[in-house]
């Protein structure tokens, strides 16, 4: 379709929506002559459509009924009127007769309401001769008045922008939506329960910090009026948390937002959720073996099944995750021998693949971590540890007991994606002051995701942190595992938007 003509149909579109909502809201006028309201007080029903729907025998007498919910189709015949009803529990079709309701009530429904309104009803179920259980009303009220036209019935919220800057409407008109977010919902209440039979406790820190910390990654930064000091929308609470071990909580857990001002993808969205959790006295290897459990529980309750469908591929979250060192997997996906990435030889493997390396990041470990990126990452599908980071990319993980050039760190990928990031805590404050101190070096030489120096952090290690382990998962892209979405803003209600021109 030219773009003529998509401008005019979305001309008619708009004038056919205008012309409806004035013939609503004269309805709503004709209602107040009749001395009722649009948006009269609220009356409570005894059932939902689910209820109905489980409860229906053919052999019984059925029991009276009270419902309320929203009017998602209206089929007038004569006397009588078929409508769906839709409430948080699913649909139910309504059957309302002239002689049942009697004559004023069957006039006003006929005359004043509209798909999309809200309503109460009562009645009886029963089966109509297609086989469908449907409510017989005695009595019905308007609830709630629908003045703005829903989309077109059969083909619900098709505009993608629409159903992101107006998700109530999405949530009305595709079903498919609202049940991704009740199982975002069903994820993360598993996540919690599931920390909270492990005796881990629930904590709320700071989302405003003084210092930037936690990752590397570009802050929001604001200013308090009344303290007079610039504050940073939260990176992630990882400092705030370990000081509560130190403070002994042994093992605590938070799940909020945190927020990076970088780019939008279908990866990506500047406010996000995280649940990160810190165990005492473990190590990494404990934290996978813990993080495994943890999503094989998330995948079942909300799947109902441990093989999950992602983007044609099938995730397979019953086998044993595959642990991978950072080297191996460039190997093993990249096409590369180990020769082509040792010290002398890297360089050039960089320069071929066109790996642009930014400033204050051109160290070894900075160049395989890039390497990694750009080779092996996306070829991640099943559950895949990566581990033996570098240790020039991983400022707050402790050094391997073994190698002090690597982080005792592992990194979790799914369907080349990041989902979780854990590694033993760094708790020697004077390698903790040291590394910050390496950052500040790589931020002057122009990298903005550097850590900055939190001295209060350096002073709490001093108190004594125990060997500890954290982990950090992304509730927004285990979502979009769970859910088989493959944008970002499908997994979130209110994802982040450019303004929206005039």
């Amino acid at each position: 379709m030219s773009d003529q003509a998509d401008k005019a149909e979305m001309q008619t579109a708009h004038e056919r929506e205008s012309s409806e909502h004035a013939a609503r809201v004269a309805k709503v006028k004709e209602l107040e002559k009749r001395g009722l309201s649009a948006w009269p007080a609220a009356r409570v029903a005894d059932s939902t459509t689910k209820q109905v729907l489980d409860q229906f025998k053919d052999d019984a007498d059925s029991p009276e009924y009270s419902l309320v919910g929203r009017l998602m189709t209206v089929r007038l015949h004569g006397k009588t009127a078929f409508v769906h009803l839709q409430d948080e529990q699913g649909a139910l079709q309504l059957y309302i007769r002239k002689d049942i309701v009697g004559d004023e009530s069957f006039d006003l429904f006929k005359e004043c309401v509209d798909r999309g309104d809200i309503v109460w009803a009562s009645g009886t179920a029963f089966r109509t001769k297609m086989g469908e259980v449907t409510l017989k009303i005695s009595e019905f009220t308007l609830q709630s008045k629908c003045i703005q036209p829903l989309p077109e019935k059969f083909h619900g919220l098709s505009d993608v922008e629409a159903r992101y800057r107006q998700r109530y409407l999405d949530l009305i008109s595709n079903p498919e939506s609202k049940d991704k977010f009740l199982r975002r919902i069903k994820i993360v209440r598993t996540l919690r329960k599931f920390l909270d039979d492990a005796g881990y406790l629930e904590v709320e820190t700071p989302m405003l910090h003084p210092i930037a910390g936690g990752a590397a990654a570009r802050p929001f930064k604001t200013f308090h009026n009344a303290l007079g000091s610039d504050f940073y929308l939260r990176i992630a609470p990882e400092l705030y948390l370990k000081r509560l071990v130190v403070g002994g909580f042994d093992r605590v857990f938070e799940l909020n937002r945190s927020f990076r001002n970088e780019g939008v993808s279908t990866k990506h969205n500047p406010e996000f959720t995280m649940l990160e959790f810190y165990t005492a006295h473990q190590d990494y290897n404990f934290a996978m073996d813990l993080t495994e459990e943890l999503l094989r529980a998330a995948a079942q309750s909300s799947c109902g099944q441990l093989q999950v469908p992602f983007d044609g591929n099938t995730i397979d979250f019953a086998k044993p995750f595959e642990r991978l060192t950072m080297v191996q997997a460039i190997v093993k996906h990249g096409g590369l021998k180990l020769e082509d990435i040792e010290h002398d030889a890297i360089d050039a493997v960089i320069s071929r693949l066109g790996i642009r390396i930014q400033n204050g990041a051109d160290t070894y470990g900075h160049k395989i971590m890039m390497l990694f990126e750009e080779v092996a990452e996306k070829h991640l599908m099943q559950p895949t540890y990566i581990i033996d980071f570098p240790i020039e990319v991983s400022p707050l993980a402790k050094r391997d007991a073994n190698n002090p050039t690597i982080a005792a760190r592992f990194e979790l990928y799914i369907a080349g994606m990041e989902v979780s990031n854990g590694f033993n805590e760094l708790n020697d404050p004077f390698d903790q002051a040291q590394r910050f101190e390496d950052q500040l070096v790589a931020h002057r030489a122009g990298d903005d995701e550097a850590h900055q120096y939190d001295a209060d952090y350096i002073k709490a290690l001093e108190y004594g942190l125990p060997p500890t382990v954290g982990v950090g998962i992304g509730i927004d892209r285990l979502a979009m595992l769970l859910t088989d979405t493959t944008s970002i803003k499908d997994v979130i209600l209110f994802p982040t938007l450019k303004k929206k021109a005039e």
